[in-house]
């Protein structure tokens, strides 16, 4: 190297040489810095809502499902991609949730139904990955599919009903019908997407005069649908006793039936029996007949029997006599107690 002084004059002069050994350590250096930093990346967690896709040169390898420490080819051989694959997600349609506040979007939210009146329709839908080599190369965007994909089936489902059924008892139909024109969609371009569910939080018309006329007439078949509600519940209650009130009288009818018949068939057979006596000795069987009878209707009456074969009438105090004998009798049984 030359050297110009300052009194105009030149020298020669050279580099101090290297230590010995220096661009050795400084390589030994380099390598040692090369495999801590592969070393770093050989290992890598999957945490327990994630699933790991294994790049390996920049293709698809493998699926790491099991959470925890894993190891892996060190960098650029092999990439480690984790997404939250077993966590349920959300996408709005018709609003947003920003710092947990509600946003409206009425682009998403207005639609056309199947009589041409407008509505606004708000849902929720809950999905998250199933197959996560789908979900990274099969679509660009996803989530942005998966949403778009979800307005479609719902303005497809809304543009077949009508409004009447839209914004009263249809809103269970639309949901299931919306949900499966999802999953096709799904299915069809193989987004690695599961749809769990989508629920609607609104079915109404726009705001103004449209939505208070329709809200008066959804309050009207709410009360409708109460009073119905209500004399099925009395016609339920009623109905039970009555069929019980009437099987006890058919039942206590039977009874009787059965009790008057079987009265009335003792009766032919005590009939019967006092005919086969009377048949064998009619005389007897009348003047017993006569005598039970008698004892029946004349249970303390005293019979006394005369002859009155005479021409004349006898005349016999048959009363003062018995009540003489009673004197009579209570009289002695008096003097043989004293």
């Amino acid at each position: 190297m030359e050297v110009i002084n300052g009194e105009g004059k030149t020298s020669n002069s050279q580099m101090p040489p290297l230590p010995p050994g220096t661009i050795r350590k400084a390589v030994i250096g380099l390598v040692l810095v090369l495999v801590v930093l592969a070393g770093i990346t050989m290992f890598y967690t999957v945490e327990e809502q994630e699933h790991a896709a294994i790049l390996t040169f920049g293709k698809y390898t493998d699926t790491v499902e099991e959470s925890g420490l894993h190891f892996k080819a060190p960098y650029p051989i092999q990439q480690v991609i984790k997404l939250p694959a077993k966590k349920t997600q959300q996408i709005y349609i018709g609003y947003d949730v920003i710092n947990g506040q509600t946003v409206a979007k009425e682009e998403e939210a207005l639609m056309i139904t199947g009589d041409e009146n407008i509505v606004s329709a708000d849902a929720v839908v809950e999905w998250r990955i199933s197959n996560i080599r789908d979900y990274l190369y099969n679509i660009e965007n996803p989530e942005e599919f998966l949403k778009n994909s979800a307005i479609a089936s719902i303005r497809s489902v809304m543009g077949s009903t009508n409004l009447d059924f839209a914004i009263t008892e249809g809103k269970t139909q639309i949901q299931t019908d919306v949900y499966q024109k999802l999953i096709d969609l799904q299915d069809v371009y193989a987004t690695g997407i599961q749809v769990m569910d989508i629920k609607f939080q609104d079915i109404e018309p726009p705001e103004g005069e449209v939505q208070a006329a329709f809200k008066a007439v959804t309050d009207a078949r709410e009360e409708k649908n109460t009073k119905i509600n209500n004399a099925q519940e009395y016609m339920n209650d009623r109905l039970p006793k009555a069929r019980g009130e009437a099987q006890a009288l058919i039942e206590n009818a039977e009874a009787d039936k059965k009790s008057r018949v079987l009265n009335a068939q003792g009766d032919v057979e005590k009939f019967n029996a006092i005919h086969s006596e009377y048949v064998k000795n009619p005389v007897i069987t009348e003047n017993r007949l006569v005598i039970e009878t008698l004892e029946k209707i004349l249970p303390n009456s005293k019979i006394v029997i005369t002859d009155d074969s005479g021409d004349t009438v006898k005349y016999l105090p048959l009363n003062e006599l018995t009540n003489s004998n009673k004197s009579t009798t209570k009289s002695s049984q008096g003097g043989e107690g004293q």
